[in-house]
């Protein structure tokens, strides 16, 4: 697995990208920057790019989930760029824990979706 974070807009816009498999470890370092974040901006924007993704392992999962339930509310924009296969099963699991405005992107489009998440 890799992944990597990048805060833009002064913190506003998180930008997460993952490959292979999300573990538990990667949430213990997205959630302090992202709860930073919230704390400074109130809402922020999530631009998750996925590469080669097989999802969450269990520990990932359950910390994705509390996460969820804790930020219902702080998250205006939900970019997610990825494989097409990804795409229905991403918006039922993603809808029921935000309010956030959603919106996938295929790879080709990684541009769009950062124009997106921006505006």
């Amino acid at each position: 697995m890799s992944f990597e974070i990048t805060e833009t807009l002064e913190g506003k816009i998180i930008e997460v990208q993952v490959t292979g498999k999300l573990s538990k470890e990667a949430y213990q370092e997205f959630v302090p920057l992202t709860e930073a974040a919230i704390q400074q901006h109130g809402k922020v924007r999530i631009l998750f790019i996925m590469h080669d993704f097989h999802g969450w392992d269990a520990g990932a999962l359950w910390e994705d989930i509390k996460f969820d339930l804790k930020h219902f509310a702080h998250i205006e924009r939900l970019a997610i760029v990825g494989e097409t296969k990804w795409e229905h099963g991403m918006a039922i699991f993603c809808r029921p824990f935000t309010t956030a405005r959603m919106k996938y992107f295929d790879h080709k489009n990684l541009e769009e979706a950062r124009e997106w998440i921006k505006s």
